[in-house]
C-alpha cells in the first residue's frame, strides 16, 4: 500500500511538471510575450497578495464549517479541526491522484468514517449533501454574473454561445447530481448493476454477496441521511450561509489578485472573474485523469480571461496570464503544500498510535 501511495504521488509530480511544460508551449504558440507576463507578476502588491492568501485560508474555514454542520444534523459527532483537517488532505489528494474531485470525496468519507465510526452512508449523505450546496451557490453566481455580463457588456455572438453552453451543462450536471442524491431506486439500479457486472466479470471466482450486503446497508444509510437533510430545510440555513461564504472567499481570491496588478475594473470585471471562476470550478469537478489539472487550467484561465477582457489582445493575453500564475499559486501549489503537510502529519500520527503497545 505505501509503495502503491508513493508511486501515485510520484506520478502525480511527473504529471504535473508535464502540465505546466504544456502551458509553457501554449503561451510561445500564442505569442504570449514572457517577459510581460513577468513584469505583471511583479508588479503584484504584496499586501493585497496576502489578503488573498488569507482569502484561502477563510474559504477553507467556511467549507469545513459547512461539512462540520451537516455531519452534526446527520448526528455524525466530529470536532470541527477533524473536518478541517480533512478537507485539507482531501484536497491533497485531489490535486496529486489523476481522479480529480471523485479521489477527493472517497478520502475524506474514509477518514471520517474510520474517525467517527459511524456508517459510511451518513458521511457520504454529508458529502453529497455538502457538494449539493457548494454547486447550488456556485451556479447561482455563474448565472447572475453571466446575465449581468450579456446586457452590459453586450459581448460578441462567441461568447454568449459559449455561456449558454455551459449554463446548459451546469443545469444538466446540477439536476443529475440531486437526481440520483433523492431518487433511491435509481442508485440502488446503479449499485446491483456495477455489482453485477464485477459478477460477470470474475466469473463466479468472486463471491460478492457480502459486497452487496454491505453496499445496501450503505445505501440505505445514505438515503436516510439525505431524507433528514430534506426533512430539516430551517436546519439547512447555516450550511447554506457558510458555503456561501465559502464560496465567496474562494471568488476573492482571483478578485484580489487582479486588485493587486491593478487590473480589476481596468482590463477585467468582477462579473467575468465570476464567470471564468464558475467554468474552472466546473472543469476541476470533472475527473479528467490530470493532476490539478495542471495545463488544462492555466490554459482556460488565461484564454477565458483574455477573450473577456478589454484593451489590446496581445497586453491583455500577458496580464491574463501572470494574474493565472498568481492564483494558482494559491489555488495549487499552496493548496498541495498545506494539504501534504497534514496528510504527512496524519500518516506519522497514525503510525506511532499503531506502534505504541497496548
Amino acid at each position: 500500500m505505501i509503495k502503491e501511495t508513493h508511486f501515485s504521488l510520484r506520478t502525480g509530480a511527473i504529471l504535473i511538471a508535464i502540465g505546466l511544460f504544456i502551458f509553457i508551449v501554449f503561451l510561445f504558440a500564442f505569442g504570449v510575450n514572457p517577459l510581460q507576463v513577468a513584469e505583471t507578476v511583479k508588479t503584484a502588491n504584496p499586501f493585497y497578495y496576502s489578503l488573498a492568501f488569507a482569502a484561502l485560508l477563510l474559504s477553507v474555514v467556511f467549507y469545513s464549517l459547512t461539512w462540520n454542520r451537516l455531519l452534526n444534523l446527520l448526528s455524525v459527532k466530529t470536532s470541527l479541526l477533524k473536518a478541517f483537517q480533512f478537507i485539507w488532505i482531501g484536497d491533497f489528494v485531489n490535486q496529486m491522484i489523476p481522479a480529480e474531485s471523485v479521489s477527493g470525496d472517497i478520502t475524506r468519507i474514509y477518514l471520517m468514517s474510520k474517525e467517527s465510526g459511524e456508517n459510511a452512508g451518513k458521511v457520504v449523505a454529508s458529502v453529497m449533501g455538502h457538494r449539493i450546496l457548494s454547486s447550488v451557490i456556485a451556479f447561482g453566481g455563474f448565472l447572475i454574473s453571466a446575465v449581468y455580463f450579456v446586457l452590459v457588456y453586450s459581448p460578441s455572438l462567441l461568447v454568449l454561445e459559449f455561456i449558454v453552453i455551459v449554463i446548459a451543462a451546469s443545469t444538466f450536471s446540477l439536476s443529475l447530481l440531486i437526481y440520483l442524491s433523492t431518487r433511491k431506486q435509481s442508485t440502488e439500479r446503479i449499485v446491483n448493476w456495477v455489482v453485477g457486472l464485477l459478477a460477470r466479470i470474475s466469473r463466479g471466482r468472486w463471491q460478492f454477496d457480502s459486497l452487496k450486503m454491505s453496499a445496501e446497508k450503505m445505501l440505505n444509510a445514505f438515503h436516510e441521511g439525505i431524507e433528514t437533510l430534506i426533512e430539516r430545510p430551517k436546519k439547512l440555513f447555516l450550511p447554506l450561509v457558510f458555503s456561501f461564504a465559502a464560496w465567496l472567499f474562494d471568488l476573492l481570491i482571483a478578485v484580489l489578485v487582479f486588485f493587486s496588478i491593478g487590473s480589476l475594473g481596468v482590463t477585467i470585471s468582477f462579473p467575468a472573474i465570476i464567470i471564468v471562476y464558475s467554468i474552472i470550478i466546473g472543469i476541476q469537478n470533472i475527473p479528467l485523469g490530470i493532476p490539478g489539472e495542471v495545463g488544462l487550467v492555466e490554459i482556460v484561465m488565461t484564454g477565458l480571461y483574455t477573450l473577456l477582457g478589454s484593451g489590446d489582445p496581445i497586453v491583455m493575453s500577458a496580464i491574463a496570464a501572470g494574474a493565472t500564475l498568481l492564483i494558482r499559486i494559491l489555488t495549487l501549489w499552496t493548496r498541495i503544500i498545506i494539504g501534504g503537510v497534514a496528510f504527512q502529519w496524519l500518516g506519522i500520527k497514525g503510525f506511532n498510535s499503531s506502534a505504541t503497545p497496548n
